[in-house]
């Protein structure tokens, strides 16, 4: 007896609504944290990367893709990007995120969007913004490190417990005073130090280490860094007059990475949460894309989303775990090296230059 003959199935499509032009840009910022220009900058970053070989009718266009990966960056869950708003199956909204993550954290854009002072023109301009904040001289960047909470990996998982007993990449960031972002290093696991972050990166053996920066231009860093010549960090006991007045100077120039930190997490709540995604490297490249679309908005002055203005359900909202109360309250980490004298006399001959009002 011949077997019975299979009849094809006709296969359904689901609508897929053109939001590029059905939402106004105030729509479009609300859900994607860009205008219709600003999405089509991005998506002509990367057009010939994403752009399928081939002439199916539904294959899934540059500009989807780029929708699908912010949705996915500005909400944090990736079951929102298939939804009622752009259509894609779930399997093709995974695809579809990895594919453009990976062609949006190339060098080649990093380099366009991340681009640090070295001449003498740019250090100045960036030293007078920053100086209208407290009257610190000299200073073009603020740096911190800020924890990412991932999902436990599979390999080298302790490596991965950051001091407040959760899995994190320690993710090593530079401001300018405009919350710009001039530098960022997302590749070491939650258990490293920051000095030790500042140690392997470009900044400390490139940038600052071969001279390419002009004296006399500083970053400033909290006590976790080594104070240095080109770092200057606050005084742990600081005696009355010139040193406490640098100090709340310092602090209140600081707070400018502590609240571009806060800008960031806030603009893609990706990374205000728990990043379920592996392995770690595909975390590392979230992070530095969600960096540069930062700068994007920066530049077009596109601001951040009040929290009644995401459309995102309000108990996808998370913690923010930077301000969370310690696990378990530990010592500070020592530094993993001696501080150098020479970093501390010229904080020293800085102060007395900049903060003694009687002389």
């Amino acid at each position: 007896m011949a077997a019975p003959m299979r009849i094809r199935q006709p296969r359904n499509f689901r609508d897929r609504k053109d939001v590029l032009n059905e939402l106004s840009d105030a729509e479009l910022i609300k859900r994607y944290r860009l205008d219709r220009a600003g999405i089509m900058l991005v998506t002509d970053l990367v057009r010939e990367r994403i752009t399928n070989q081939t002439e199916r009718s539904r294959a899934v266009t540059p500009e989807m893709k780029v929708l699908v990966t912010l949705r996915y960056l500005a909400t944090g869950k990736m079951q929102l990007c298939s939804g009622d708003d752009l259509g894609p199956s779930q399997q093709t909204v995974s695809r579809v995120i990895t594919e453009t993550l990976f062609a949006l954290s190339r060098n080649e854009i990093l380099s366009q969007y991340f681009k640090f002072p070295v001449t003498l023109e740019n250090c100045h301009t960036k030293a007078v913004d920053f100086q209208q904040i407290a009257g610190f001289p000299g200073v073009i960047g603020t740096i911190d490190g800020t924890h990412v909470r991932i999902t436990a990996p599979k390999e080298f998982e302790a490596e991965y417990v950051n001091r407040k007993r959760y899995h994190s990449i320690n993710v090593q960031v530079v401001f300018d005073a405009t919350y710009r972002i001039l530098d960022i290093v997302a590749r070491w696991p939650g258990s490293v130090h920051d000095a030790r972050i500042l140690r392997e990166s470009s900044l400390n053996q490139v940038v600052f280490g071969r001279g390419m920066v002009p004296d006399g231009y500083h970053l400033l860093g909290d006590s976790g860094y080594p104070c240095k010549k080109w770092l200057l960090t606050p005084y742990l006991r600081p005696q009355p007059g010139p040193q406490s007045d640098y100090n709340r100077a310092h602090k209140k120039t600081r707070n400018v990475v502590e609240r571009g930190i806060g800008q960031l997490k806030r603009r893609f709540h990706v990374l205000h949460g728990e990043i379920r995604v592996t392995p770690t490297a595909k975390v590392c490249q979230i992070i530095k894309v969600c960096a540069i679309l930062h700068n994007i908005c920066k530049d077009r002055n596109i601001r951040i989303p009040a929290p009644e203005d995401i459309d995102e359900p309000a108990e996808d909202i998370e913690e923010d775990y930077d301000n969370a109360p310690l696990a378990v309250q530990q010592p500070p980490l020592p530094p993993v090296a001696p501080r150098p004298r020479e970093g501390l006399l010229y904080r020293d001959e800085f102060v007395n230059l900049h903060f003694d009002n009687d002389e």
